[in-house]
């Protein structure tokens, strides 16, 4: 399935490139705060949720882990804005075990109201780096901690190495894949074995960080229908 990923700037902007989301038929959407703090961010999560009260809605407070972004998203349930998942680029997982960070993450996650699912950045761009001979061992420790294990390319806009999801897919079994960088119209059949594609530069407009391009998003769409697609519950 396709998430397309809106960096938002403002409520408007962000409601006008919801529009494309919900006319090519993809399933939701993320938000990601690239350029402002999540303070100036939880108003617009609020506007977008108004306006559309039953569409599926996943945020990402850029750099805040789970620790910090569950009671967050706590506080908005309570107030009744309901939020369908969080997506951390950094689940903090520990490839050769040692995962009390993510262990904390778990619990704040149990002690909140938030129920949403958790997209966990599992060797993920901008990070701690981690060798490629460990992350079928990253990939294994991070399925305890998460809903759907997340991983990218090296960086934003950047194609993941395949054969960096083929070891992904063979150390997680069934679990739910997302690939969140470097997806385009053009590549996307190549990554078969990923669930989910989280994307915003392969289908924006070219040379604008914020804006889709609708004619972008309609391929890849097309390109996924013949992959398989599947509601999110």
């Amino acid at each position: 399935m396709v998430l397309p990923v809106l960096h938002v700037l403002d409520t408007p902007r962000t409601l006008r490139n919801l529009r494309h989301v919900i006319a090519a038929g993809a399933p939701g959407c993320f938000l990601i705060n690239h350029d402002f703090e999540p303070e100036r961010f939880l108003p617009i999560i609020r506007n977008v949720r108004a306006a559309y009260p039953s569409l599926w809605l996943g945020v990402n407070f850029l750099a805040v882990t789970g620790k910090n972004a569950f009671p967050m998203l706590g506080a908005l349930a309570e107030d009744g804005v309901t939020v369908d998942a969080y997506w951390a680029d950094d689940a903090c997982i520990d490839e050769h075990g040692q995962n009390a960070e993510a262990r904390e993450i778990a619990q704040v996650y149990e002690q909140n109201g938030w129920r949403g699912l958790y997209f966990g950045g599992t060797c993920f761009k901008k990070q701690r780096e981690i060798a490629p001979e460990h992350h079928g061992a990253a990939a294994r420790e991070a399925c305890a901690f998460m809903d759907v294990v997340t991983t990218s390319g090296v960086a934003t806009g950047q194609e993941a190495d395949l054969g960096k999801i083929e070891t992904f897919r063979a150390a997680i079994g069934d679990k739910p894949l997302a690939l969140a960088s470097g997806i385009t119209p053009e590549n996307a059949a190549s990554y078969a074995d990923v669930d989910c594609f989280m994307v915003a530069t392969g289908i924006n407009i070219p040379g604008n960080f914020y804006d889709i391009d609708p004619e972008r998003l309609a391929a890849l769409m097309r390109v996924t229908r013949t992959l398989g697609q599947e509601p999110l519950t």
